[in-house]
């Protein structure tokens, strides 16, 4: 984390344009432009700059008692409750502060991300739910039936899996069904997870407008799944045990289930949630297309504005689901094979 929060800081920074103006606009003149960087510290150096966006991340954190600097412990920007003071300076445990949107009129990054992530979340889980579902059994069916018309069409399948770019298959779905097939689908080409009423009262949850991007989203990592699941599940048949239990008398069925499908998961749950985390980076198209107000749009919209604090707060958050999807699949791992053992 401490690599990316370096990384990112330092690209965002030295990209052309003065941040200050950004979040001014037009109404700019030298002494509104003169506290906008006073306020947000980018009257300092680079380096102090980077050290203050290290202080705004960190949960402990250093603050100064004079108002007008731009690390005082302002309770409005920071969640935070003080540890102890020495000195002029102040010792704070805070919620980490992504810094505030250059576009929305001084709105959190947290929050921005609080209500974007959700939808982004959802609909990576339902498309990850759909490739491990339909990639498991068309897999072992494929493995199954090696070398015959059904191992055939499934490989055919998932090649133009793989091969379709994202922003494509979105484009296709949402036109074929969204608009072609819109009487007997009833789905929209657009639309979000939540969306007002005729009256513009309340948010109503639109389930059906997770179909179409999930189907899209997942269709790359269901070929993935398909091609490990059948090439794991063929080399584990030929192991010594397989053999063994069909001497015992067991049906095929029976071999698979419970000896087979367990010890070929290994190289598939790596890939599934590598697609995972990707998806939740990944979907940048897959929302933009359909309408899906989630990260991936707003990052889309940030990059247009540049708006650089959404942009590194939502690169922080997914750097951040990386390390703890990786963290997860560690312990599946042992729970999977017997022979790994958590150190």
């Amino acid at each position: 984390m401490f690599g990316v929060v370096t990384v990112i800081f330092f690209l965002f920074n030295v990209l052309p344009g003065d941040p200050a103006q950004m979040m001014l606009g037009q109404n700019e003149d030298s002494e509104q432009l003169a506290i906008v960087k006073a306020k947000y510290g980018f009257d300092k150096p680079i380096t102090t700059q980077y050290l203050y966006y290290l202080n705004d991340l960190s949960p402990v954190s250093f603050h100064s008692k004079d108002d007008r600097d731009y690390t005082f412990l302002d309770h409005k920007k920071y969640t935070a409750s003080t540890l102890f003071s020495i000195g002029k300076t102040t010792i704070a445990v805070k919620f980490p502060y992504l810094r505030e949107s250059f576009t929305k009129q001084g709105k959190k990054v947290s929050d921005v991300l609080k209500e974007t992530l959700p939808n982004t979340f959802v609909l990576a889980v339902t498309a990850i739910i759909i490739a491990m579902v339909l990639g498991l059994v068309l897999g072992v069916i494929s493995a199954r039936f090696k070398d015959t018309w059904v191992d055939r069409a499934i490989q055919i399948v998932s090649t133009l899996g793989m091969s379709l770019p994202s922003f494509f298959s979105a484009i296709l779905f949402a036109w074929f069904f969204g608009f072609v097939l819109h009487k007997y689908t009833n789905l929209e080409m657009t639309g979000s997870l939540y969306e007002l009423d005729d009256f513009g009262e309340k948010n109503n949850i639109q389930w059906k407008n997770l179909i179409l991007p999930a189907i899209v989203l997942g269709i790359r990592p269901l070929a993935v799944v398909i091609q490990l699941m059948r090439n794991s599940l063929l080399e584990v048949m030929s192991q010594d045990y397989i053999r063994t239990a069909r001497a015992k008398g067991l049906s095929e069925i029976n071999v698979i289930k419970n000896h087979a499908i367990k010890n070929a998961l290994n190289p598939v749950v790596t890939a599934i949630s590598g697609w995972f985390a990707s998806m939740l980076a990944g979907a940048v198209f897959v929302e933009y297309v359909f309408g899906w107000n989630g990260l991936g749009k707003e990052i889309v919209n940030s990059l247009n504005t540049l708006d650089l604090p959404v942009i590194m707060g939502s690169v922080l958050i997914i750097a951040l689901m990386f390390i703890i999807i990786n963290i997860f699949v560690d312990i599946i791992y042992a729970l999977l094979d017997p022979k790994i053992k958590l150190q």
